[in-house]
């Protein structure tokens, strides 16, 4: 019996070890990012996501890779799941109103913007300036 108890302990003691080592991938990507190793960064996040489903933050990292890969259709999968996550998310919202512009999807701008005005804390002048760039192109 006493076998079985140091079986479990140890099983115990490697999941938790292996769970422990996964949380700091989303750590790392950031770290990553910042160096603009942008592809090792993206992996991490992907990992950090298969742990943490519903870390907004990752989706938000990847949405800023996948930005500066001129890659639209994966910033705004992964800007509308951030918004899923959290829909006072600020940032996504505004990033997301940025490639609508991109777009031309003038509409579905307005809108995001409406939705940032309304949770706006920490990016009310971008909004303002979203806005204003908004408009500017509206009257051509």
């Amino acid at each position: 019996m006493s076998y079985f108890k140091y079986i479990i302990i140890l099983i115990f003691t490697f999941t938790f070890t292996n769970i422990k080592a996964e949380t700091s991938n989303y750590e790392k990507g950031k770290t990553l990012f910042d160096k603009k190793k942008y592809d090792l960064a993206k992996f991490k996040f992907e990992k950090d996501i298969v742990f943490n489903p519903k870390n907004e933050n990752s989706y938000l990292y990847l949405a800023k890779i996948h930005k500066f890969k001129n890659d639209d259709s994966q910033e705004e999968k992964n800007l509308n799941t951030v918004i899923l996550l959290n829909p006072k998310n600020e940032e996504a919202i505004l990033n997301l109103a940025s490639l609508k512009i991109r777009k031309s999807n003038y509409s579905e701008t307005k809108n995001l913007i409406k939705d940032l005005k309304n949770v706006c804390k920490k990016f009310c002048k971008e909004t303002s300036n979203l806005e204003e760039k908004l408009n500017t192109l509206l009257k051509k």
